[in-house]
């Protein structure tokens, strides 16, 4: 990178960092889940009369395990899409590097795997 994107990227991260400490040292605010939102939704809506159709059949012991599963569903699922980015983006420049794309490519150049 150059330096002076290095310093652009550098004062929006200190913007946002010091908006961020500013906001949570000068309000009351908790951050709550989708889901407590919801519920409380649908609770005004039906005055509380609301009965889930379906349980879960297995729920984490602690929220602790709760936030470990979901970051550990997030870096496989992370894994997986820059997995396949790196593939396609090594076969594209492997393609270019001999020149040739798609169906023109001779049957001596191909690698068997």
């Amino acid at each position: 990178m150059s330096r002076k994107l290095e310093l652009i990227v550098l004062a929006i991260v200190l913007i946002f960092a010091v908006q961020f400490v500013h906001m949570s040292s000068t309000t009351d605010a908790e951050y709550g889940g989708a889901d407590g939102e919801a519920e409380n939704v649908i609770n005004e809506i039906t005055g509380g009369t609301y009965e889930p159709i379906a349980e879960p059949f297995w729920e984490p012991p602690s929220g602790e395990i709760e936030s470990l599963l979901f970051g550990l569903q997030a870096a496989i699922g992370a894994g997986i899409i820059g997995y396949f980015l790196g593939y396609y983006n090594a076969k594209k420049n492997y393609e270019n590097e001999l020149g040739y794309k798609g169906k023109n490519k001779p049957d001596s150049d191909r690698q068997s795997l």
